[in-house]
């Protein structure tokens, strides 16, 4: 087994992104929206960690006014994770 095989990774979504108002509001962050392209920064986010570890699920941290809407965002990547901490 490789330190890989053992790596989980773990996302921090949080803040409100009040330096990126208007696009950014209390109920849709900055984490939430898509900036470069058509994935969140978040979904974007997810992927990256999934190329680093493809055979473990991503624990997300979140704040719980967002949990619904992270998780139909990693839903609409079909990844599941392995928890949301809020």
């Amino acid at each position: 087994m490789s330190q890989l095989d053992s790596l989980v990774p773990v996302v921090l979504s949080g803040g409100t992104g009040s330096r990126l108002w208007p696009l950014s509001r209390d109920l849709h962050p900055k984490q939430l929206l898509s900036l470069t392209d058509d994935r969140s920064m978040l979904q974007n986010t997810v992927r990256r960690a999934d190329a680093a570890a493809p055979e473990q699920a991503p624990i997300i941290v979140c704040n719980e006014d967002h949990r619904f809407m992270v998780a139909e965002q990693l839903r609409e990547l079909g990844r599941a994770p392995a928890a949301i901490l809020l």
